[in-house]
């Protein structure tokens, strides 16, 4: 059975403040987890963690993780923005984007991040955009084809739209030798929230031995690796979580195997985790509002996809905790559902679960990561607040609930803002 970290008695001290429908997060299991990620990879002299900003954007959480030595992966100008902003340092920005704009590579290199780039056509565009390459460059790497781990299809990366193809490595990184280019990583993203511990090993093997190869053909400089997402969570209660020590222990053998005899034993090892590193400390926090009886049983909450938009876009499964009745008999059948306009609109759909009745609390798991990030303003609904649950039991906002105003300030040139909200001028 998952069992969450929020229970009935915090969510009725909570609502007093701040009303459903928020997401919470988790301060110990934060930092609990990232401490033992550090060591996991201990054994790298190199190794950092590079956040993936875009599985939840909020500082307050980031800076839990720099406390542990971890850095942000951006995808985007606001990204960038963000971790400048909260005052990492360059170096300690990896700028991972496809279809990248001139504006955002010219930031990117302003500020000092690393520049992974996604295509090689983004060689001629990169330089012509800041005049020059930076010294330190990476290339995002796709061997195309299905990507398995035994007779298991993990995902499909030549379907995928990122990266360099093998040879186009090889031709990228003869040209960005030859125009100045001194340091060279390489990254790649091959499969997506794999619950094994197989992945990153079976990564590492296939991108080590790509950088002996590269190292040998082009004489590149290799300075890092970097494994990129993937580690996925748990969300049913069925699957074993990934065992992060088993993990960093598969990769450094494979280092050891690899590019230690190939003289590169002083490569950094990268990771750029989201999920893995939040998804499990965050909920979102929902009260069931309506009970609708008709071909089915009904829930209505008052959250819908604009908090939580994983079930209705991939039909994700995130486990639900009605708060106050953990030990009660899952025998009721429900769909769980949320007010917007389509009918993909459930969080759950033929959810065993004890009977909820109306004013009854749901704890929604695993929502940390592409939860509240994921959200949107269709049908004019609102985002939630973020709050923090800290290890001393004290909970803190740590990102306001939109409001009206928020949603029509952008209007400008009608000038409704004005006309709705006079007093605000």
């Amino acid at each position: 059975m998952k069992k969450t970290f929020v229970t009935k008695e915090l969510v009725e001290r909570i609502v007093k403040e701040y009303p459903t429908p928020f997401h919470i997060y988790d301060e110990k299991g934060i930092r609990e987890n990232a401490k033992a990620l550090k060591e996991a990879f201990a054994w790298n002299k190199g190794y950092k963690e590079f956040f993936a900003v875009k599985a939840t954007p909020n500082p307050f959480l980031i800076n839990i993780l720099r406390d542990y030595g971890c850095g942000c992966d951006c995808s985007s100008m606001t990204e960038l923005m963000l971790s400048h902003a909260m005052g990492v340092d360059g170096s300690d920005i990896m700028f991972s984007s496809n279809e990248t704009p001139a504006s955002e590579y010219a930031y990117a290199a302003e500020i000092g991040a690393i520049i992974n780039l996604d295509d090689i056509t983004h060689i001629d565009f990169l330089e012509k955009t800041l005049g020059y390459l930076p010294k330190t460059l990476s290339c995002r790497f796709n061997p195309g084809g299905y990507f398995a781990l035994g007779t298991d299809i993990m995902d499909n990366p030549g379907d995928a739209k990122y990266g360099f193809t093998t040879e186009q490595m090889f031709e990228g990184f003869r040209i960005l030798k030859e125009r100045g280019v001194e340091n060279f990583g390489i990254h790649s993203f091959l499969a997506s929230n794999t619950v094994t511990n197989e992945y990153y090993p079976t990564l590492a093997r296939q991108l080590f031995e790509l950088a002996v190869q590269l190292k040998e053909q082009t004489g590149a400089h290799i300075t890092f690796i970097n494994l990129s997402g993937g580690v996925g969570v748990a969300y049913k209660p069925d699957q074993t979580p990934n065992d992060i020590k088993v993990i960093g222990e598969g990769v450094r053998k494979a280092y050891e195997e690899i590019l230690v005899p190939a003289g590169m034993g002083d490569v950094a090892i990268y990771t750029e985790l989201g999920r893995f590193m939040m998804a499990p400390y965050g909920n979102l926090v929902v009260q069931a509002i309506h009970a609708k009886h008709t071909y089915k049983e009904y829930i209505g909450v008052d959250a819908c996809a604009v908090n939580l938009m994983r079930p209705a876009m991939y039909g994700a499964y995130h486990h639900i905790t009605v708060l106050g009745k953990e030990e009660a008999p899952c025998d009721h059948k429900y769909d769980v559902v949320g007010s917007l306009c389509e009918n993909n609109d459930k969080f759950a759909i033929d959810r065993m679960l004890p009977e909820i009745e109306t004013g009854d609390y749901l704890a929604i798991h695993d929502t940390g990561a592409h939860g509240f990030a994921m959200g949107y303003n269709y049908n004019g609904k609102l985002k939630s607040a973020e709050l923090l649950l800290h290890e001393d039991g004290s909970v803190e906002m740590i990102r306001r609930a939109e409001t009206p105003q928020d949603y029509f300030r952008t209007f400008d040139c009608f000038a409704i803002y004005d006309k709705l909200f006079p007093e605000k001028k």
